[in-house]
C-alpha cells in the first residue's frame, strides 16, 4: 500500500507545523509498513492553472502521477483567510489533465483531512478539502482533523504533537489504513 502525504502549506522548515505533522503521518504510516510519499506544495514547481498551454508542464505531470500512485492520500492545509490556500486548490486544479483517462482525477482514492487554525476555523478548510475530494472522485474518510494551533503541541516541546491531536491522527491513520474502498 502506498500514500501521499499532501502538504498544502507554503512553509519549507521540518519544524514548521505541517513539516512536524508530516513527519508524524510518515513516522507513523512506515510504523504500519505502508511506503510514504511527501508531496511539498512549497517544493513542487507548480505553474498556475492554465490548461491553454500547448504542453503539460513536467513538475504537474510528475505530480499527477504521484497522486495517482498513492492508495491513500492525507491533506494538510493551514486555514488562510476561511480557506485552504489557493496554491494548495491551483495543484488539485491541475488533476484535470487527467479527464480522459479510464479512471480520471483522484477516482476512488481515500483521503484522510487536516486543517489547522488560530482559533476554531479549521473545521472549513476541511469542507473546503471535503468536497474537493468528492469533485475528484474520491472517497473522504468520516473522521477528519481540523487542529487549534495552541494546542497542537506540548507546552513544554514545541516540536512534539500534543496527545490529544496524536491520538486523532493515530484514529485517522487507522481508519485510513483498515479500510479499502472496493471496486
Amino acid at each position: 500500500m502506498k500514500a501521499i502525504i499532501f502538504n498544502g502549506s507554503s512553509e519549507r522548515k521540518a519544524e514548521s507545523a505541517s513539516g512536524l505533522i508530516s513527519g508524524y503521518f510518515v513516522e507513523q504510516l512506515k510504523s504500519l509498513g505502508i511506503h510514504t510519499d511527501i508531496f511539498n506544495l512549497a517544493d513542487s514547481g507548480i505553474p498556475l492553472f492554465d490548461m491553454s498551454l500547448a504542453e503539460t508542464p513536467l513538475a504537474v505531470e510528475r505530480m499527477a502521477q504521484r497522486f495517482l500512485d498513492a492508495d491513500l492520500h492525507f491533506w494538510l492545509a493551514p486555514l488562510y483567510h476561511g480557506s485552504i490556500p489557493g496554491v494548495m486548490k491551483n495543484c488539485l486544479d491541475w488533476l484535470e489533465i487527467t479527464a480522459n483517462r479510464y479512471e480520471p482525477y483522484l477516482t476512488d482514492k481515500t483521503v484522510g483531512l487536516v486543517c489547522w487554525a488560530e482559533g476554531l476555523q479549521a473545521m472549513q478548510g476541511i469542507n473546503t478539502m471535503d468536497a474537493i475530494a468528492k469533485s475528484l472522485r474520491a472517497w473522504p474518510l468520516p473522521f477528519s482533523v481540523p487542529i487549534i494551533r495552541s494546542s497542537l503541541f506540548h507546552n513544554d516541546n514545541r516540536t512534539m504533537i500534543s496527545d490529544f491531536y496524536s491520538e486523532k491522527f493515530d484514529k485517522l491513520i487507522s481508519i485510513a489504513a483498515t479500510k479499502k474502498i472496493e471496486k
